[in-house]
């Protein structure tokens, strides 16, 4: 997908500019003696991973990068929409710009380069993308039995942060499974550390959910397009991690951390699948910077687990297992 020159000229970036930072992506995998690919295929234990950029590929479409299959030793599918992808880097958001869809999708559209760096670890790399000016690194790696770790880590090179907060959203289109539910611990405000469902019934409806202590407000010009992140839950979680049902396997997603992390859910946001005669949820999630420092690097780390359905002793167990390294 092409940007457009006026595209540029309005958020004050000329197409050197812009094409020399797809080119410094290019430059620097060189550098480390690696050659970019539009994908790479990782495995280990009962895990296959395709792990992409924004390329289109056979049935993947451009725009979409992440993880674009992922699959489990005993399943019949992805448990991804095959044409687009999971954990895909999806939005930006500042609170301004979101009437553009080119801007409001500013991580789909602007280059990516992916590096293969061992047959279980590759990164996928976006210079400094031309309306907020953010350029971030993404690590996925497989361990066996079931594990696709991935650690992100971005940068702000400018100061576009009226609102005073940076927030990223990454988006997984979810293939068909028969419950679109996910489920965490967490609950309304009298229901601590209970077991909650959370399945929203439209999309961009009250589709956001907090860590118990979030009192963040994110603030958005009056009006405008409707979008997941504006729209909140009067769920809250008490423990950064959720788990869904896909076929006879169960996919938990866990955070290194609650402060700044929301949990997201929209019942269609993956489109529609003929197929199974019904929609393809979106089970997401969000990162949100307050007071945003230009140059600094800011990260965090999930851990996502592919295995059969086991019993939600057996999921917490995964969650307390997990020691991430800083």
């Amino acid at each position: 997908m092409r940007t457009k020159p006026q595209d540029l000229r309005r958020v004050g970036v000329s197409r050197r500019q812009f094409v020399a930072s797809a080119a410094a992506a290019a430059i620097g995998a060189s550098a480390r003696g690696a050659t970019p690919e539009s994908h790479t295929v990782l495995r280990a234990g009962d895990l296959t991973a395709v792990i992409g950029g924004n390329a289109v590929h056979e049935e993947h479409r451009a725009g979409y990068n992440g993880v674009w299959s992922l699959r489990h030793a005993k399943g019949a599918r992805s448990v991804f929409v095959p044409t687009v992808a999971g954990l895909n880097l999806e939005h930006i958001v500042t609170g301004e710009h979101l009437e553009d869809s080119r801007t409001f999708f500013e991580p789909r559209n602007s280059p990516m380069t992916l590096v293969r760096l061992t047959d279980t670890e590759a990164e996928l790399h976006q210079p400094l993308t031309p309306a907020f000016y953010v350029e971030s690194w993404t690590r996925f790696r497989v361990d066996a039995p079931h594990y696709l770790d991935m650690d992100f880590r971005c940068r702000a090179h400018r100061d576009v942060f009226p609102r005073g907060y940076l927030s990223l959203f990454w988006a997984s289109y979810m293939n068909a499974p028969a419950d679109k539910s996910v489920y965490f611990l967490g609950g309304l405000d009298a229901q601590k550390g209970m077991w909650t469902q959370f399945c929203t019934q439209w999309h961009n409806d009250q589709s956001t959910v907090r860590h118990r202590d979030d009192r963040f407000e994110m603030t958005f010009p009056t009006g405008g397009r409707d979008a997941l992140f504006k729209s909140l839950s009067r769920f809250r979680f008490d423990r950064p991690f959720f788990y869904g049902h896909f076929d006879d396997l169960v996919w938990i997603v866990m955070f290194d951390r609650s402060e700044g992390i929301r949990f997201t859910h929209s019942p269609s946001g993956g489109g529609e699948n003929t197929e199974f005669m019904t929609t393809n949820p979106a089970w997401d999630f969000q990162f949100l910077i307050q007071k945003p420092e230009v140059m600094k690097d800011y990260g965090f780390k999930v851990r996502t687990v592919l295995r059969p359905k086991c019993s939600r002793d057996d999921i917490l167990a995964e969650f307390n297992r997990w020691k991430p390294q800083p």
